[in-house]
Formats: structure tokens, sequence, C-alpha cells
């Protein structure tokens, strides 16, 4: 279906990815059935294609969806809403942006001129923060975060971490807050760990229980 209605526009794989901010290799593995569109991307796709959900699932067959809206509709701007990527994970020594590492996308309405990316909530070391296993934190990115405050973190090789963050000279403590006993503080010294900060938590995203 997807690729069908691409070619309906007359467009490559390339322009289409050009157009909706997503990667070439991402719009092919959508229309192979590689890989499934989340719910967000879908809803970019239907914008852009002019039809509805069903259609592009497949429940129903392609109609144009119409501009007339019903007595009782009540307008709604998404103008001020940001698009940003949610990062399945982020490893040292890739790009942050890099193709693999963006599972799906989502919309702020955070504003200014700083940028933002999002990422899935892995366990239950941040649960008693109300950050849980599922939620998606909207993360501004910054490389400096006051003691206290909940950051993504970068150690040596390993896969960002999501703690709360508190710096005294060259000792970096990265503190869980969670109701499960198994998790504990972690203490870096800089002079023998590489520790960057990725960004500072100001949103989280509860998943639907």
């Amino acid at each position: 279906m997807l690729t069908y209605l691409r070619k309906r526009k007359g467009l490559s794989q390339q322009e289409l990815a050009n157009t909706l901010k997503i990667s070439r290799s991402a719009i092919g593995m959508y229309e192979t059935g590689k890989r499934e569109p989340d719910l967000e991307t879908l809803e970019v796709f239907a914008d852009f294609y002019n039809v509805d959900m069903n259609t592009l699932t497949g429940k129903a067959p392609i109609k144009e969806q119409t501009n007339k809206l019903p007595d009782n509709a009540v307008p709604v701007d998404f103008s001020h809403l940001k698009r940003i990527p949610i990062l399945g994970r982020i490893a040292a020594g890739a790009p942050i942006y890099a193709e693999e590492n963006i599972e799906g996308y989502t919309f702020t309405d955070l504003n200014g001129g700083a940028e933002y990316f999002a990422l899935r909530v892995r366990g239950d070391s941040m649960n008693a923060a109300r950050i849980f296993d599922g939620d998606i934190v909207i993360i501004r990115r910054q490389d400096i975060v006051e003691n206290g405050e909940i950051a993504a973190v970068l150690i040596d090789d390993q896969d960002a971490t999501l703690k709360r963050f508190s710096r005294s000279g060259n000792i970096v403590t990265l503190m869980p807050q969670s109701t499960n006993p198994k998790h504990k503080p972690f203490v870096y010294d800089l002079k023998e760990t590489n520790v960057q900060i990725l960004g500072l938590v100001v949103k989280v995203e509860f998943r639907p229980s």
C-alpha cells in the first residue's frame, strides 16, 4: 500500500525521504514490510497521502479523505508541534541520529531554539521518579546539567543510561531512583572513564496503563 501511494504521487523513495524527513532505508523497510511504522509515522504518511489510517493498514479501500468537517468540529492548531525522533538506543562512537537508532517519531509542544530527541525507557531504574518501563522521555540536547537533574548519559562504550546526575570535582555519580533495590549508584572517576552528557530530561510521555 505504501509503495502504491508513493508511486501514485510520482515520487522516488529518496524524494519521499527528503520531504518527510524519514530515512530512505526506513521507507524501504516500511514498504517491503520488513519494519512496521509506529502510530506517529503512520499519521505522517496518512496526512501526506491524504488517506485515512485504515487505508494505510489495509483495513479499507483507498479513499481520499474529505476536507469537509462535521458541524460540531473544533479546529485544532498543530503548527506549534515539533516532530522529534525516538531513539531505541544510543551507543558510543555512533552518530546519535543514525538510521539504525531511530525507531519512530513523536511530537512535542516544547518550543524555543533547542534541539530535542526522545528515548524509550527500558527497565525500572527510575520508577520512583515516575519514569516507567515503556515511557518515552523528551530530552533537550545539552552537555551540562545541574547536580540532581535527570540526564541521558553515555559511559565509555556502553549504551546511554538515564539517571540523576551529580558531580564533585572529577567524580561523577549516576543515581537510580527506583523501588527495586537491585539498582545501585554508579560512581566514575573522569580521569579513568569517559562520561558524556547527552541532554536533560524535560518531559515524560507516560505509557498508557
